[in-house]
């Protein structure tokens, strides 16, 4: 017989409630290891990406050549996960391969047009991809596993950034040269959008979302037919507003400006050459370097001081203590790691660390590409 109680019966103590709940929740608050992270770079001969962990060795290898008549354009590791994706140039136009670092098996997601990388979904297990920009154009959601999405975005966006704490991204695309270019914010996939920044004289590139999603650094590219020229690096709020210029940039090579992870620095490529007028038409001639900015004063620091070459996307290690970044030194490309660690950016300079920071080659060969694989 099942007995029913009035429920005046059954009252407890609150604070046997209480360790009750405190007990059953203890059970499942075992904390979440923090992920791994590991760097890896491509170097040219042998051909091969090799993986170093956080102290720089080198721990594994994965034989990879690049194809014929292709070149390597870069390399972008998936958010979370063992993928890196193989950005490559090709006489066809561009190619991308997903690349299982443990396996070292690859796929190419998009076989029948071109396909030019825009960003990694927040999951990391698709990627937003540009495909068949000379036919019929348009933006996908290609699955690592396989399959794709069309995004319902303008097909004549060049550039996309995911915010790093939900699935909302912003979009870029410009309507012709002359015409400047237009920032978007997509939610639901991008079936909701809204305007954030437009500029009719300059092209919006290289968006990103600080760490916590608040903020969107981007640089801002001249509205010109001259292939590479000065640009400047602004910041602005994740709803559009407080935009501002925080210092001068190279552009027109495609070399990005990065946020440290504790979102306070900010960490770019500057020209310096500018009398050069054929540094305006040729990147071989170009001479640039890494400096980092602070983002609540706008203090700068430099991190590298080449005279007879430039510097390319700088990276930064997950405590924020290290660039990782390529350079093209009288026509040689090695991967170099700087020691930013006390680099006192937003101190003067006679109390700051004299620049350049400590900067040392991570391996003698030809090498390029450094990305961190966060598993």
């Amino acid at each position: 017989m099942i007995i029913i109680l009035p429920m005046h019966r059954l009252r407890v103590p609150a604070y046997y409630l209480l360790i009750t709940f405190l007990l059953l929740t203890s059970c499942d608050s075992t904390p979440t290891p923090p992920p791994q992270t590991s760097l890896v770079v491509y170097r040219y001969d042998p051909p091969a990406f090799i993986e170093y962990s956080t102290d720089f060795q080198p721990v594994h290898e994965i034989p990879f050549a690049i194809p014929p008549s292709c070149g390597l354009y870069n390399t972008f590791p998936a958010t979370m996960g063992e993928i890196l994706l193989i950005e490559l140039s090709c006489p066809n136009g561009q190619t991308v391969l997903f690349l299982d670092t443990t396996t070292g098996s690859s796929t190419q997601p998009v076989t029948d047009s071109d396909a030019h990388f825009l960003a990694w979904a927040r999951d990391g297990e698709s990627a937003y991809l540009r495909v068949d920009s000379l036919g019929n154009p348009r933006v996908i959601l290609a699955n690592v596993g396989g399959g794709e999405d069309q995004v319902p975005i303008t097909e004549y966006t060049y550039d996309l950034a995911v915010n790093p704490v939900n699935d909302d991204f912003t979009f870029t695309f410009s309507r012709g040269l002359g015409y400047g270019s237009e920032l978007w914010l997509a939610k639901r996939g991008g079936n909701v959008v809204e305007l954030l920044f437009a500029d009719q004289f300059n092209y919006v590139s290289f968006a990103r979302f600080s760490p916590d999603g608040r903020r969107i650094a981007f640089i801002k590219i001249p509205d010109t037919t001259t292939p590479f020229t000065v640009g400047e690096l602004w910041v602005m709020n994740a709803d559009g507003s407080n935009a501002h210029n925080l210092a001068d940039v190279d552009a027109g090579h495609g070399y990005a400006a990065n946020w440290s992870p504790d979102g306070k620095r900010i960490a770019y490529v500057i020209r310096e050459n500018l009398e050069d007028e054929s540094a305006n038409l040729s990147s071989a001639e170009l001479i640039s370097n890494i400096f980092i900015v602070n983002v609540e004063t706008s203090a700068l620091k430099r991190v590298t001081q080449f005279v007879n070459g430039h510097a390319e996307t700088p990276v930064w290690s997950a405590d924020g203590n290290t660039l990782i970044f390529t350079a093209v030194v009288d026509g040689s490309m090695t991967v170099f790691i700087a020691d930013v660690a006390t680099a006192g950016v937003g101190l003067p300079e006679p109390t700051g660390l004299k620049f350049p920071v400590e900067m040392t080659p991570l391996m003698n060969e030809s090498t390029c590409c450094p990305a961190w694989l966060r598993r």
